[in-house]
């Protein structure tokens, strides 16, 4: 059987969108690059295979069976790679994808990173974007492709869930520190929030553009990091340096997620503080 929803990139945040959509009863088919990640997915509740974007001949093994598939995902990973794996896998993969299989309905998953605002103002899907690593750019090319097709963009701020907060690893490991007093606003997402995002945004009549998936909440450092000390009854971590050189640059803003509300969608976690008492370790 045919898919109704094709989930391209099938890991952290595109099993939980699989699952969503697959309880509403929907036949859905999720992707992996390398067949050893189906091993995860055994036992799910929705069909699983492996295609690499990144090879010609994988994708247009599928064309047959998924040219015109109702609704697409594009929700992939670079693997932490830097600007050739972005390219490659973000940028030609989509493109690659988009010409095989020819989707009638096209999301792609993008990163609020596009935004380099670091003045600490808020940012809507209208404002500035101008990312200061090559990475952002790659990220706006491919987003440019989705646009072109009719498609929807939805851009995620930093995503964290079960098992996984890059912040919470930090803290518990005794690595975290206040950069530059710990005043840089940081704006997240829970897991299965951007992934019930990515259901309403698959939704037939919702409008192609832009949209923010980030939760109610923008929080500086300091008071991400007060959260923790106070659950976990440690102290705050020491101030230090700003990371001038983090992979997706150094920013400070609040991205607004009102547009993705007026939809109709609301999160569950409106705050990192909320989803706090269920990230349990080990964390990665």
């Amino acid at each position: 059987m045919n898919p109704e929803v094709l989930i391209i990139g099938c890991g952290f945040l595109g099993e939980a969108a699989a699952e969503l959509f697959s309880a509403q009863g929907r036949n859905v088919l999720g992707l992996v690059r390398n067949p050893q990640s189906l091993e995860t997915l055994v036992g799910k509740s929705f069909e699983s295979a492996s295609c690499d974007v990144t090879d010609p001949e994988s994708v247009e093994r599928f064309a047959p069976r998924l040219k015109g598939v109702p609704l697409a995902i594009y929700s992939v990973s670079s693997g932490r790679g830097g600007a050739e794996s972005y390219a490659s896998v973000f940028r030609d993969g989509f493109h690659r994808v988009l010409s095989h299989w020819m989707p009638r309905r096209i999301l792609f998953v993008s990163s609020t990173s596009v935004y380099a605002q670091s003045d600490g103002s808020w940012v809507t899907e209208n404002s500035p974007t101008i990312p200061d690593r090559e990475t952002g750019m790659i990220l706006l090319e491919a987003e440019r492709i989705c646009m072109n097709h009719g498609g929807i963009v939805a851009r995620l701020s930093g995503l964290y869930g079960p098992g996984r907060s890059v912040l919470l690893r930090k803290f518990l490991a005794g690595e975290s520190v206040l950069e530059d007093g710990g005043a840089r606003w940081i704006n997240q997402i829970h897991r299965d929030d951007a992934a019930s995002a990515l259901v309403r945004l698959g939704d037939p009549f919702m409008p192609s553009g832009l949209y923010n998936v980030t939760d109610n909440s923008p929080t500086t450092q300091k008071e991400v990091y007060g959260w923790m000390s106070e659950f976990f009854h440690r102290p705050l971590p020491p101030e230090g340096p700003a990371d001038l050189h983090r992979k997706r640059g150094w920013t400070s803003k609040r991205v607004s997620n009102n547009k993705l509300c007026q939809t109709g969608w609301t999160p569950s976690f409106p705050s990192f503080r909320d989803a706090l008492p269920l990230l349990t370790p080990p964390l990665a």
